[in-house]
């Protein structure tokens, strides 16, 4: 009897299962278009099987979706600016339906399914890697390296055929990719490079706030502000890593930053917690635990040392033993991660000035994003989204200013006091024309905004902008910040 029972409950459990599954239904589709792939997000009302191939003469990307009906208008995608020209739909039988894309060049597809999160429902992922792109490169590398090496062991020529035949992988870039690649200008005083991070994008919102505020959005316009801020000052630059509303893995993102030449990596977030009541600003630095991890990776991944040979990064280990190479590495991130410590405390002190800390010291974690050997790089929570009155303050433009002026100072006084060799601020500084870091000032009777502009040397639009001043009234007592400035009469 026991085992009849449990006979027919895992019956019933299983056609149970086969019913939902057969009731899965395609509900929604979505597109995102990045700099060098296109990712098509299928919500679904339930789990499902799926399969993928590729088809030629025309281009067409073919996907089969078992356990599936068809329950949304496809005609509605904008297609515009990627490689598809049409999406067509054919349901096979009652559980299995077709999805057709036709293309207007070869893209190379990924695919995969993800579970619900807090906005979405079960999806089907379906990534079109542009050919000869970083992504389908390093997608046709790890093809090639899941083969046994016995197999290319084997091949009768020196030089395996798939490495003979994959020679651009380490060096090719996306068209579509800003690459400033670290090099002299005319005067030979290179700008000093700030890659700029937007957590999330795309199928990834991020946090959510009140009202369905996103934190994909809020990092986005963040970092906007960010790179007009920094490049208004003479001798930087700065570099989106991510440029609109798609996706990037977390990894590519630091390879983005190292492709255009950054001297710093800073990623901005708005953090969520379980308590609404939780609210302040931090800023993050990479964790001892997850520097040392990250050095055994980095030695054990033959692809991503090549990355820093002779020319994409700082530190060059191609020549080395695996011993010397270690220590080098070793000595490297150790470097990088004081650094990180260093420029992360005086973006937080910024910070502090304008909003509310969560912690009054750089916090250290192992997030990947922070991972890289030879960039210094700090991870910016510019607030809680999940507090109502944060999130309220980070939908603003005037906050959103604030933190960047913040943010834009704290980096500027650290490298104005660590100068990369070549740059122009180095040069100021080597030759005694760079001013000293931030100060304070205490408004005394008969100062004026223009007087203590010309002063300190600096212009009145900063003074306004490093004290939230809306006009050039101050007053007897006021404790004004005054930024850092190179000296008149500069070349």
């Amino acid at each position: 009897m026991r085992r009849s029972a449990a006979w027919i409950a895992g019956l019933i459990v299983m056609l149970t299962a086969a019913q939902v599954w057969a009731a899965s239904e395609v509900r929604g589709v979505r597109l995102w278009r990045a700099p060098d792939n296109t990712r098509l997000v299928f919500d679904l009302s339930g789990p499902v099987q799926h399969s993928v191939f590729t088809l030629s003469a025309p281009n067409r990307i073919v996907i089969d979706v078992m356990g599936a009906n068809l329950r949304t208008n496809l005609s509605k995608l904008v297609l515009k600016n990627t490689p598809i020209t049409g999406l067509r739909a054919a349901q096979r039988d009652p559980k299995n339906l077709r999805l057709v894309l036709d293309l207007s060049a070869e893209v190379l597809p990924k695919s995969f399914t993800l579970v619900p999160n807090q906005e979405y429902g079960h999806r089907l992922v379906v990534d079109l890697l542009d050919k000869g792109s970083d992504l389908a490169n390093d997608e046709i590398m790890a093809k090639v390296q899941a083969v046994p090496k016995t197999t290319v062991a084997a091949a009768p020529s020196p030089s395996p055929p798939t490495t003979a035949s994959l020679t651009p992988i380490v060096t090719p870039v996306s068209p579509n990719l800003s690459v400033t690649k670290r090099s002299p200008s005319s005067s030979g005083r290179r700008d000093i490079v700030i890659a700029l991070d937007a957590g999330h994008g795309g199928e990834d919102p991020g946090a959510l706030g009140p009202g369905g505020l996103r934190e994909k959005d809020i990092t986005l316009s963040i970092a906007r502000r960010l790179k007009q801020a920094i490049d208004q000052k003479k001798g930087f630059r700065a570099e989106l890593v991510r440029t609109g509303d798609y996706f990037i893995p977390l990894r590519r993102r630091t390879e983005i930053a190292r492709k255009q030449g950054a001297d710093l990596f800073v990623s901005i977030h708005a953090d969520a917690a379980p308590r609404t009541s939780a609210f302040g600003a931090s800023v993050y630095a990479l964790s001892d635990r997850g520097a040392t991890s990250e050095t055994a990776r980095w030695l054990a991944d033959a692809e991503n040392r090549s990355d820093l040979i002779g020319g994409t990064g700082n530190l060059n280990l191609g020549d080395k033993d695996r011993m010397l190479a270690g220590v080098l590495l070793d000595l490297s991130m150790t470097a990088t991660l004081s650094s990180s410590l260093n420029v992360g405390q005086k973006v937080l002190d910024n910070i502090g000035r304008i909003t509310p800390l969560h912690k009054q010291r750089v916090e250290q974690a192992g997030f990947m994003v922070l991972k890289s050997p030879d960039i210094p790089s700090i991870l910016v929570e510019t607030g809680f989204i999940s507090n109502p009155d944060e999130s309220k303050k980070l939908n603003t433009s005037s906050h959103q200013q604030a933190l960047v002026s913040s943010i834009a100072a704290g980096v500027t006084h650290f490298f104005q006091e660590n100068p990369p060799v070549g740059t122009y601020i180095a040069w100021l500084k080597d030759s005694g024309r760079l001013a000293s870091g931030p100060r304070e000032h205490v408004v005394q009777p008969g100062d004026s905004l223009a007087l203590l502009a010309m002063r300190y040397q600096v212009s009145p639009e900063s003074l306004r902008s490093a004290n939230q001043l809306e006009n050039d009234v101050i007053k007897v007592g006021q404790r004004l910040r005054v930024p850092a400035s190179m000296l008149a009469g500069q070349p």
